[in-house]
């Protein structure tokens, strides 16, 4: 699947005039519980040519895409990438800890990945794996539960546990 997703990523380069600088798996696949039917949840940062930043009017910071073979895409500007780090978004944050990478400019990374984990707050991350773990405890008591509502639940509360005692981003894949 990875030669389809990379030509996705190159079509929505070209048509969107953009770079993509980091594109990545999220979600179950990352996490390393993909189940059968299972999409694909590519996440990607890029940036447009300068003069697009230079415009006094807002424009649309988030692409996304769903495509017939399950594939779940969705994009942030750098400019919005920027001000999601500064309140320490945690889907952002995992990006860079994702074991599975499509696309990766190295310049970008090596810039980026400092600035991501010193903008790390332990409580505002905290914060948004609780939210998550009572959404999947409540899926968890209904009548009817999925065996992944399971693996997410335990997943978020892993998660809060690893804040809580190393103070650091949580990893995307536990072991």
């Amino acid at each position: 699947m990875t030669p389809k997703i990379l030509d996705k990523l190159k079509e929505i380069e070209a048509t969107r005039n953009i770079e993509i600088l980091l594109a990545v798996e999220s979600g179950s696949r990352a996490w390393g519980f993909a189940s059968p039917d299972s999409d694909y949840d590519i996440r990607f940062i890029y940036r447009h040519e300068k003069d697009w930043y230079l415009s006094p009017w807002d424009k649309d910071e988030t692409i996304e895409f769903m495509t017939e073979d399950d594939l779940d895409g969705s994009g942030w500007d750098l400019r919005k990438t920027f001000h999601l780090l500064l309140k320490s978004n945690a889907a952002l944050l995992s990006w860079f800890y994702s074991p599975i990478v499509y696309v990766k400019d190295e310049k970008f990374y090596d810039l980026f990945k400092p600035l991501a984990d010193s903008a790390f707050s332990p409580i505002a991350v905290s914060y948004h794996y609780l939210s998550m773990s009572k959404k999947y405890l409540e899926a968890c008591r209904t009548d009817e539960v999925k065996l992944k509502s399971y693996f997410y639940c335990l997943r978020t509360a892993l998660t809060g546990k690893w804040i809580l005692e190393k103070g650091t981003v949580p990893p995307v894949f536990f072991q």
